[in-house]
């Protein structure tokens, strides 16, 4: 049971997210096809938090002596991360905000998509679609490459 809950709590976590939750639970002898769907969930169940409290938290804290800065680099990150992602998407915000969150590369992910998503004031709805569909994207290729990981790895060992 606790390598159930350590794999749900892995994929909540910022910047590792599903990346390092899918990964880990195969490791601890989860199946697959059930990792995925632990990860998904544990991975998406900071998004509405992130998105309605998350920039008002950071803005009060942008000031403070002890998280000021962190918090400073955090609106930062998350406000010059949704400008590019605008400056290239145009029209096409909902999809690049999918392959943003989708695409397993440092810096990307439910957390950032979501802040940035929350930093543009884009649309709920259509932010949190988005996102859900990059978190399934992301699963998708984390699960292959964990599989072809570890399929590698028993090719080597035996």
């Amino acid at each position: 049971m606790l390598k159930y809950i350590l794999t749900f709590l892995i994929s909540m976590v910022p910047i590792v997210e599903l990346r390092c939750g899918i990964p880990f639970g195969v490791s601890m002898g989860i199946k697959w096809y059930y990792a995925v769907p632990i990860c998904m969930i544990g991975n998406m169940l900071p998004v509405p938090f992130i998105f309605f409290f998350a920039r008002k938290i950071l803005e009060w804290g942008s000031d403070k002596p002890v998280i000021g800065k962190f918090f400073s680099w955090c609106l930062k990150k998350g406000h010059s991360g949704g400008e590019k992602l605008k400056a290239k998407a145009g029209k096409g915000m909902f999809w690049a905000l999918l392959l943003f969150v989708g695409i397993p590369l440092p810096g990307t992910g439910a957390w950032t998509g979501t802040l940035a998503a929350s930093l543009l004031d884009l649309d709920f709805k259509k932010s949190i679609l988005a996102v859900t569909l990059g978190v399934a994207l992301a699963a998708t290729i984390m699960t292959i490459a964990t599989l072809l990981g570890v399929e590698a790895f028993i090719a080597v060992k035996g």
